[in-house]
């Protein structure tokens, strides 16, 4: 079940974050309506890394759709193109 809190409830921040845990946000609002979160430090690095991880994996999609639609160059087409080689 989520811990949602007022966002008053911070004037006693100490007993708030001793709620969070990993897997166990905290979620506060203002007038009723979700306002922010309290996350664990770990949890919020694994999300980032699950980002990263979901970005790279999209655009390696693209790439692999890319080749199928349109093809490659050789190295020698590249190396002219990228005016390396004349």
């Amino acid at each position: 079940m989520p811990n949602i809190k007022p966002i008053s409830d911070l004037r006693n921040y100490t007993e708030v974050i001793n709620e969070v845990t990993y897997g166990n946000r905290v979620y506060l609002t203002r007038n009723g309506h979700g306002q922010c979160a309290i996350i664990d430090m770990k949890e919020l690095d694994e999300l980032d890394r699950q980002k990263a991880l979901y970005q790279l994996m999209s655009k390696l999609n693209d790439a692999e759709i890319s080749i199928r639609e349109e093809g490659t160059i050789s190295a020698d087409e590249l190396e002219v193109e990228l005016g390396v080689k004349n």
